[in-house]
């Protein structure tokens, strides 16, 4: 599943020659430029910590002063950017969402979206979910996957098709084993790793309880 992505796999199309001053009214526009460079660089990078403004102004040839203009610091940067990749995994998870009829296979769609956008984005992913940015600022908008994954295993209950429980609990756990899993294929890329769906299937015949195969759908 290709995933769309506000990412910017090329380089900039302003990057290594002069840049004229943005028309007034236009900040906004830089501003989101800033973040799309902010967010494939994170992603090359894989540490917000080796970011820096300048590097960013650099990077889309505007002067430092005018990524400041917009960011006060490094955090604040790497914040808008992360909240914007955030948006992007909702929107894919719904997209996936859309494309099945059924609350499990709802569900399993819903939930190799994040192994797959790991596989295609580990630097941003070890930046969203394992650094220290986490411990020192609040980034209460990744609980909106959390509550739609709630949402989904809910409806798997509701169904019928999954023993009935706390859900909020169960998603949990389903989300802690698909972390694991994909953590673990990030930071040790030349293991020999299962099949990521063979594994979704049986997270969520061992977590959810399932009383169909995923594969099998509706």
């Amino acid at each position: 599943m290709q995933i769309q992505s506000t990412i910017v796999e090329a380089k900039s199309p302003t990057q290594g020659r002069p840049r004229g001053r943005n028309p007034r009214g236009q900040g906004e526009r830089l501003r989101e430029e800033v973040v799309t460079a902010t967010l494939r660089m994170l992603d090359e990078l894989g540490d917000d910590q080796a970011l820096s403004l300048r590097a960013v102004a650099r990077e889309i040839n505007v002067a430092a002063t005018s990524v400041y203009l917009h960011f006060p610091d490094r955090d604040a940067l790497v914040l808008a950017a992360l909240e914007r990749c955030h948006q992007d995994l909702v929107l894919a998870v719904r997209q996936a969402e859309l494309t099945e009829d059924h609350p499990v296979a709802q569900l399993r769609a819903r939930t190799l979206v994040l192994g797959t956008w790991a596989h295609q984005h580990p630097g941003l992913y070890k930046v969203l979910h394992e650094s220290t940015l986490n411990q020192r600022a609040d980034m209460g908008f990744k609980e909106e996957l959390g509550r739609a994954t709630t949402a989904a295993v809910q409806r798997c209950m509701d169904a019928g098709l999954a023993p009935a429980n706390d859900a909020a609990t169960v998603a949990l756990d389903l989300r802690a084993a698909v972390h694991g899993a994909v953590s673990m294929r990030v930071n040790e890329p030349d293991q020999d790793w299962p099949p990521l769906e063979d594994q979704v299937d049986r997270f969520l015949r061992k977590l959810v309880g399932i009383s169909v195969p995923a594969s099998e759908g509706a």
